[in-house]
């Protein structure tokens, strides 16, 4: 494979048809194909890429529900995950849906997904009803995830701020969809999630929004801040170096400093399609940011192929 999208957003019908929507409903920023897999593969082809993980809108994570409801709509929707990926082996891997709104149930969930093999693991929001994920909760969908060897794709809510100001110039997603996953990634880090869990292959969305930027002030903090530093050993930078990291910046330069702080073992190539602000050509992102042969070659397709077990 040349390329492989590992951000890549589909509505399986099945849900459609449940909610009374028509067959092509979609979100207002979704400007493609979102429902019929088809279609998204050809989109997919055309911009370059061999292969691409499927994951649920974010929308469709039902967090709000009662954890026995929001478990038998996942059901719903990983059913038919699985049966995108089982026609189509050769171009599409899954990521499935659980109810972290208990995570002991969405634990489980995510074992018994990683023993069918079809899923290559779960998409989750970057907070659960307000609640970030590096809160003790979560331990036991972390200590599952973990076990399971399952990739957690960590997306942002899309409305994890009230702010007035959110509302216009359309920085809700400009801004706050990238800062949530910012948040979420330092509450991971500085409650000692990523030093616990070593083996955890955690995937952030956006290029992990602003977490890069904010790593020596994570680091000064954890010096010098008695509340900061008391539930991480290790320097806030490793832990950050445990992330997997999405293409997903909108600038080949920000992108080349990205794989250079982390490795370039640690990015993965994603598109945000179907979306306004997914990247209209995610492979010439990756060729415009000047990397080394090897490392390009690792970014748009080799690891993911390594992480995915597939070839």
């Amino acid at each position: 494979m040349t390329a492989v999208d590992v951000h890549v957003h589909v509505i399986v019908p099945e849900l459609l048809r449940e909610a009374g929507r028509p067959p092509d409903w979609r979100p207002s920023s979704a400007l493609h194909e979102f429902v019929d897999v088809d279609r998204i593969l050809a989109a997919e082809e055309q911009a370059g890429i061999d292969r691409v993980v499927l994951c649920p809108w974010v929308g469709l994570l039902f967090y709000e529900a009662e954890p026995e409801e929001g478990l038998r709509r996942c059901r719903l929707q990983n059913h038919a995950l699985a049966g995108l990926r089982s026609s189509r082996p050769d171009r599409v891997s899954v990521l499935g849906a659980v109810p972290l709104q208990d995570p002991a149930l969405a634990g489980a969930e995510l074992s018994d997904l990683m023993a069918g093999g079809e899923f290559a693991g779960v998409e989750v929001a970057a907070s659960v009803r307000g609640t970030y994920l590096g809160d003790p909760r979560f331990e036991p969908f972390w200590e599952a995830a973990e076990r399971a060897g399952a990739l957690v794709f960590v997306h942002p809510t899309t409305q994890g701020f009230a702010d007035p100001v959110f509302g216009e110039y359309y920085l809700h997603n400009l801004v706050g969809n990238p800062m949530e996953t910012t948040v979420t990634a330092a509450h991971m880090v500085l409650a000692g999630v990523m030093e616990r869990h070593r083996d955890l292959k955690v995937l952030l969305a956006h290029g992990g929004g602003a977490i890069l930027a904010l790593r020596g002030r994570l680091c000064r903090g954890h010096e010098a801040v008695g509340s900061a530093g008391a539930a991480l050993s290790e320097p806030p930078g490793v832990s950050i170096g445990r992330f997997l990291f999405d293409t997903v910046t909108h600038d080949p330069s920000l992108l080349r400093v990205l794989v250079e702080a982390v490795g370039a073992d640690r990015v993965l190539l994603g598109s945000d399609y179907p979306f306004d602000m997914g990247d209209p050509d995610p492979v010439q992102t990756v060729r415009a940011a000047g990397l080394a042969d090897a490392a390009q070659a690792a970014v748009l397709a080799g690891n993911a192929e390594r992480l995915l077990g597939v070839a």
